[in-house]
């Protein structure tokens, strides 16, 4: 193991036993360097090691600083809930549900699911927690008519997704699009970010078989504290 790597993992052990803890300034490369016997680029790469995890954030005037681990996300890649992709990676979850009513589809959403304006869809807006922290916040529309029976479900318990499967209108495709957003009072409230923060907003429309549009969801990601990981291939 190089010198780099045993500061990396001599650091990152004092970040999880509370040594350094969230929000504190870790010591300069010069004292680092000097405590553990190396030379400056040695502990600016053990670092760097930390920031590209997500542990460390280097700021301006204040230093590095010790921050919450970034959640990696890989929706992206494939159709999974997110409840699923947490869980596999290892992260405590839970949902708080905001709304679930019926209302009359207003054009984007009667646009997304194919459906007429004013046909009636489920509102389903939840609040999505990892480990305590609130980190996606999400509005999802769902045809009644192809769904007549969920009004009674409990999505704070309950996956979404595999609900549709139960109902035999599983999701087997989605068209995704996201843009960069800045929190607005409310959803600076709700994610516990600041005002003008940077969120990532994802629009995506799930098809069951035959391309039969079932969901259309916006999903606000916190930008601190997300990875979203893609895989391409040369077509």
């Amino acid at each position: 193991m190089t010198l780099y790597e045993n500061i990396t993992n001599d650091l990152l052990a004092k970040i999880k036993n509370g040594t350094y803890q969230e929000g504190q300034r870790i010591p300069s490369e010069q004292e680092l360097a000097q405590a553990y016997g190396v030379s400056r680029p040695t502990v600016r790469h053990a670092l760097q090691r930390l920031v590209d995890d997500g542990y460390l954030d280097r700021r301006r005037k204040r230093g590095t600083i010790v921050c919450r681990p970034k959640v990696h996300q890989h929706f992206t890649k494939g159709l999974m809930s997110f409840s699923d992709d947490m869980r596999l990676a290892g992260n405590s979850t839970r949902t708080v549900v905001i709304i679930f009513e019926r209302e009359k589809a207003r054009e984007t959403v009667a646009d997304a699911l194919q459906i007429k304006l004013g046909d009636e869809v489920y509102k389903l807006v939840r609040l999505r927690y990892v480990e305590e922290t609130a980190n996606v916040f999400v509005e999802t529309y769902l045809p009644c008519a192809k769904l007549p029976d969920l009004d009674g479900v409990d999505f704070a318990a309950v996956s979404l997704y595999q609900t549709l499967a139960d109902c035999g209108l599983a999701v087997v495709s989605a068209h995704r699009r996201f843009e960069a957003v800045r929190a607005d009072g409310a959803l600076a409230t709700l994610l516990d970010v600041a005002v003008g923060d940077p969120m990532l907003l994802f629009y995506t429309v799930g098809s069951a078989k035959a391309g039969v549009p079932i969901e259309y969801s916006k999903a606000v990601y916190r930008g601190e504290g997300n990875v979203f990981e893609v895989d391409v291939a040369k077509r």
